[in-house]
Parts: structure tokens; C-alpha cells; sequence
């Protein structure tokens, strides 16, 4: 009896001091956080992006929202490159381009078809079709460039390698966009939108179906490669050739697959984000060029390399982008993000989520 009486003290003493523990340590978690200096720019961002918004109004907020999604999936595409493979993608903004103008020629014939047949299914799936063309043209076009391009420069010479992939990558940015201009024209290619239905209402702001639809493709997809990146196979393996390259190598990983993986999603993200958002950047030769810069300041602002950091990155710029246009006007959209990012890298060279890991799966 005496034995049984105790039992259910000790068992209860034993719980209560797990649960103190755990939560002690997560309390300290948060803390530490909060007072690191990731913690303290995302904190601060938030506060920033509220009092915009009551002032303002809430439309500052909205279009944080939806464009910060799609600069973050161009910046998860570019950092990946970087990580995975050690190469500074000056070419990135062209699949971009090339996502968008994919998406156009696919939209042609469905918009013609919806035209006459506005009740169809396709009507709401067609657009969808367009983005998938895109996206998928864009990873091909990445297997290509690292089967024709990368791939033999590793064969023939690896040293200098940072410095011969940015010269190389510099050189297929002219390459393209000429081809573009060649092939295709100068004049701007794009449609007024994907699908045709009354404005959203969000925070007393009407949105089009396109930003709302846009928004809910990059939320997916960056949580699909979240998943993707941490549950699979596939996944695994690129993340362990990131470690170390030489030491997948010796259990039996075939790097040569991963670099063919990386360069696919690098590329199909980027074409993803062409094609999602040709309602707003119709395809012309030079039109990822912004989206280029906007994915060199996300990943100088969290660390080169920090794969995860990219995506509270992407929306960190998407509202200084947005503020500058509302109190400073369009003119100076690219001066004070660049400032802003100098003065927060003066505090932080390294980036504000950098950690001695390569990359934040690592962790």
C-alpha cells in the first residue's frame, strides 16, 4: 500500500520537472532569439510594417505580402546555387525572363480559347498550365546549362572556381537577353491578367485574383520546399553535398545527380516567380534584371548561403520597396533598400541570420 501510495508522487514530481525543463528552455530559446540580431531586424520590421500600415493604410501590408513571396522564391533559388554548388548566379534574373516568356506563348492559345468558351474548365486552370510550362522550361533550361556549361568547367579547371562562375554567369545573362532580343523582339510581351474575376477585398483593399493567386503559389511552394528540402530523400542528399561535397562523395552519393537537382530547382524557382508574376513584369529582354538585384539584397541581408533566411528576407525587401514608394516615390525604390541593407551589414557583415553552418538546414 505504502509503495502504491508513492508511485503517483513520484511520477507526477518527474513530469512536472520535464515540463519546467522544457519549458525553461524554450522560454530561453525565445529569448535568446529575440535579442539576437535576426531577432531584433524581424521584430522591428514588424513594428515598422504596423505603424506604415495605420498610417498609410493596410495596403502597405497587402503588397508586402504578395510581392515579398515571389522576390523570397527568386532569393531560395539563387542562395541554394550558392550553397550547393558554390556559384554566384549572375543569370538568375534570365530565367526569370524566360519563365515569363513561356508563360505568355502558353497563355496565347488559352486565352483565345477562354475567349469563346468562358465557361470551361480551362478558364480557371488554364493559367495554372501556363505558370507549370514555365516553371518546368526553366528547370530544363538549368539541367542544360549545368550539363553544357558547369559541368565541363569542373572537368577542366576548378580552380579560380568562384571568380570563372560569375565571369561565366555574367556571360550567359548577355547571352540570353540578346537571344531574347533576337529571337523574339524588344516589345513587351504580357497580359493584363490571368484570371478575369472580380478584385479580393483584404484589409479593406481590393486585390486582383492575380496578386491574391500569386501570393498562395509562393506560400505553397515554400512550403513544399521546405518539406522537400528536410523529409526526402532527394532532399537529404543536397544537403549533405552542401556540408561536404567531398565526403557525400565517399558514402556513395552521386554528386553529379544532386548538382543536376540543384541547378533544376534553382531555375524552375526563378521561372516560377517569371511566370506567376507576368501580369506585372511583362517578358522583355532585360526584365529580370530587378528581380536579380532583389535577389542579391536578400541574400547579402541574411547571409550567403542561408537558404531558409531567405524567405523573412524576401519580405523584409519587399517592404522597404514598398515603403520608399509611398513616402520617397518610385525614383528612389532601389536607393533605400540598398542604404538600409549598408547600414544593417555595418552592424552585421556576416548577414543577420549568418551561423558558422554553411547553410540553416545544416542546423
Amino acid at each position: 500500500m505504502a509503495s502504491a501510495a508513492i508511485e503517483p508522487t513520484i511520477d507526477e514530481s518527474a513530469i512536472d520537472k520535464v515540463e519546467q525543463t522544457i519549458e525553461n528552455t524554450f522560454v530561453q530559446k525565445v529569448v535568446r532569439w529575440v535579442f539576437s540580431a535576426a531577432g531584433i531586424t524581424i521584430c522591428l520590421t514588424i513594428l515598422i510594417a504596423i505603424v506604415a500600415s495605420i498610417h498609410k493604410g493596410p495596403y502597405i501590408l497587402v503588397n508586402t505580402i504578395i510581392t515579398g513571396g515571389m522576390w523570397a522564391l527568386m532569393a531560395i533559388g539563387l542562395s541554394l546555387l550558392f550553397s550547393v554548388m558554390n556559384i554566384a548566379g549572375f543569370a538568375h534574373g534570365e530565367y526569370f525572363m524566360a519563365g515569363s516568356l513561356t508563360a505568355y506563348f502558353v497563355m496565347q492559345p488559352i486565352g483565345k480559347y477562354t475567349l469563346d468558351h468562358p465557361e470551361s474548365f480551362i478558364t480557371y486552370v488554364g493559367p495554372l498550365i501556363a505558370i507549370l510550362a514555365g516553371t518546368f522550361m526553366c528547370a530544363i533550361l538549368g539541367v542544360i546549362t549545368e550539363r553544357l556549361v558547369f559541368k565541363q568547367l569542373r572537368i577542366r579547371n576548378r580552380e579560380g572556381w568562384l571568380l570563372n562562375c560569375f565571369l561565366i554567369t555574367i556571360g550567359l545573362s548577355v547571352i540570353m537577353q540578346n537571344g531574347h532580343q533576337l529571337i523574339f523582339g524588344a516589345d513587351f510581351k504580357g497580359i493584363l491578367a490571368y484570371w478575369d474575376f472580380p478584385s479580393v477585398p483584404i484589409l479593406g483593399v481590393y486585390i486582383s485574383m492575380d496578386r491574391v493567386c500569386a501570393f498562395f503559389i509562393a506560400a505553397l511552394t515554400m512550403v513544399g520546399f521546405y518539406m522537400f528540402m528536410m523529409f526526402s530523400t532527394a532532399g537529404k542528399t543536397i544537403r549533405a553535398v552542401s556540408q561536404d561535397e567531398e565526403g557525400a562523395r565517399m558514402v556513395g552519393i552521386s554528386v553529379d545527380a544532386v548538382h543536376i537537382m540543384t541547378f533544376a530547382l534553382s531555375c524552375g524557382l526563378a521561372g516560377l516567380a517569371g511566370a506567376s508574376l507576368l501580369f506585372m513584369f511583362p517578358s522583355y529582354p532585360t526584365v529580370g534584371v530587378m528581380p536579380l538585384y532583389n535577389s542579391w539584397f536578400i541574400i547579402i541581408l541574411v547571409g550567403f548561403g542561408n537558404v531558409a533566411g531567405s524567405i523573412p528576407g524576401g519580405f523584409m525587401i519587399a517592404l522597404f520597396q514598398v515603403l520608399t514608394r509611398s513616402y520617397f516615390g518610385e525614383g528612389w525604390e532601389a536607393v533605400i533598400p540598398v542604404l538600409l541593407i549598408s547600414l544593417i551589414l555595418i552592424f552585421k557583415p556576416s548577414g543577420i541570420f549568418a551561423t558558422k553552418v554553411r547553410t540553416v538546414w545544416d542546423q
